[in-house]
């Protein structure tokens, strides 16, 4: 066992924001997302030509996860997008932020459309654990009780149920720091690295500069977390990832993988079956509470069902592969 790996294990399991998020109820600020605005008369026509997800769908009391892609339909970003008064609002991963925003920007032409950056003026955060529903309701009078339900207080900002249970806050930066203390009270504060190891455990995927152009949302199970629409029409990359979902079983799927070393976000994945051409990439890993490190994988489905998974190389550490809280087919 390398001395690196020695350092992370220990790191992983004393680090209290981990363990608090597995067996609390933690509050996270989440500085790794940001956050695009787009505002305008023609905003849900701008976005519903140009996102995976059904904007019109999206009310001022709900949120949806959605991709944006490139024409051969890979995923530039992914995202939960929300609707305010004056439109809508894009929570995506901080560092593709100014990219994504340049060039979505480009296919504004003469719709009556401003796409800005927001990532300074809103301050996003997480909610989770069995005592996040008591300690938001004292604050947001209407909780949302469903999945992908939204609910916003003008004074304070607006709230979302993940589909996994957990919360995303979108908050004004006057009132952020006031209800962070308020709701310490009753949530543990943890880093945001302890929210992204969440994410990783109930299967959601974020792309990074490290993941961008490289996936169809099906090999990230974007469908399955409700991220595509196949019924709204067309949109950027709207037909080949339409012709994947009807082409049966697909090649590559994302999966939850444990692996006893480090491991971040576009390190590439190799399999005895294949050799040395390349079964897949990491999309996200943290440190795990257990040790090692919790990872979203795709990989080649036969190399995971009749193979062994590498990391890195051929020689390096093996992927165990744990199951999703979600089917996979």
């Amino acid at each position: 066992m390398s001395m690196p790996f020695q350092i992370a294990e220990a790191a992983g399991r004393a680090d209290p924001d981990l363990a608090a998020a597995r067996s609390g109820s933690v509050l996270a600020l989440l500085g790794h997302l940001g956050v695009l605005q787009f505002s305008g008369e023609d905003a849900e026509t701008f976005l519903q030509g140009q996102l995976s997800c059904d904007v019109a769908e999206v009310g001022l009391r709900s949120g949806a996860y959605g991709a944006y892609c490139s024409p051969k339909g890979r995923m530039l970003a992914n995202f939960l997008l929300w609707r305010e008064e004056t439109g809508f609002c894009m929570a995506l991963s901080r560092d593709i932020a100014p990219s994504i925003q340049k060039h979505i920007s480009k296919f504004v032409l003469r719709a009556k459309v401003k796409v800005s950056d927001a990532s300074d003026t809103i301050v996003v955060a997480g909610a989770a654990g069995p005592k996040a529903d008591q300690a938001l309701g004292e604050v947001f009078p209407e909780l949302p009780k469903e999945p992908n339900e939204a609910s916003r207080r003008p004074d304070t900002g607006t709230v979302i149920k993940l589909r996994d249970g957990r919360y995303l806050l979108a908050l004004m930066p006057a009132s952020a720091l006031a209800l962070r203390q308020r709701l310490a009270n009753v949530l543990v504060p943890v880093g945001a690295h302890a929210w992204r190891w969440l994410d990783i455990r109930n299967g959601v995927p974020l792309v990074t500069a490290a993941t961008q152009d490289q996936l169809v949302p099906q090999m990230a199970n974007f469908e399955l977390l409700g991220g595509v629409s196949f019924s709204k029409g067309c949109y950027t990359g709207q037909e080949v990832v339409a012709r994947m979902q009807h082409l049966g079983k697909l090649k590559r799927r994302m999966f939850l993988a444990k692996v006893a070393a480090q491991a971040k976000a576009g390190d590439p994945l190799y399999s005895e079956d294949l050799g040395d051409q390349t079964s897949g990439i990491v999309v996200s890993a943290e440190a795990s509470p257990d040790g090692g490190y919790d990872l979203l994988a795709v990989v080649q489905s036969a190399s995971r069902e009749g193979s062994t998974v590498h990391l890195k190389s051929l020689g390096g550490p093996v992927l165990r592969f744990l199951a999703l809280p979600y089917a996979v087919d």
